[in-house]
């Protein structure tokens, strides 16, 4: 068994593209639109008097 820093260490697989690539892009697709939707929320009220009582 190998340790998380020895596995570091090794060089990394190439794919070649095709499948992997394409997956990989859409789970990347995914996590930016999540991101954008969760930047875009608003705050809620009742969190935004818990921040100002802060000050």
């Amino acid at each position: 068994m190998r340790s998380a820093e020895e596995k570091k260490k090794e060089p990394l697989e190439r794919t070649g593209g095709g499948m992997n690539a394409r997956k990989d892009r859409n789970i990347g697709d995914a996590l930016r639109r999540v991101y954008s939707d969760a930047v875009d929320e608003q705050v809620p009220d009742d969190l935004l008097n818990l921040l100002r009582k802060l000050d």
